[in-house]
């Protein structure tokens, strides 16, 4: 497994995205959409939320940037 450096909320949303279909493509439905997926993405975002990350892709606001 690869990690990646992001630098935006959004850079690590996609990451999660795409990550969690490359390990269960099992999860993937025949027309590309993943509820189980989906619903991993929001648990995600919630608990960031509730730890005080700041889930914002703007930039020029203090703490918008997210690097893991």
């Amino acid at each position: 497994m690869v990690m990646l450096k992001t630098n935006t909320v959004a850079d690590l949303r996609q990451q999660i995205h795409d990550d969690l279909r490359r390990q269960h493509p099992e999860w993937v439905l025949p027309n590309g959409e993943s509820p189980m997926c989906d619903v991993y993405e929001v648990r995600l975002m919630d608990e960031l939320s509730e730890l005080g990350v700041r889930l914002t892709d703007d930039k020029t606001k203090k703490g918008s940037n997210l690097n893991i």
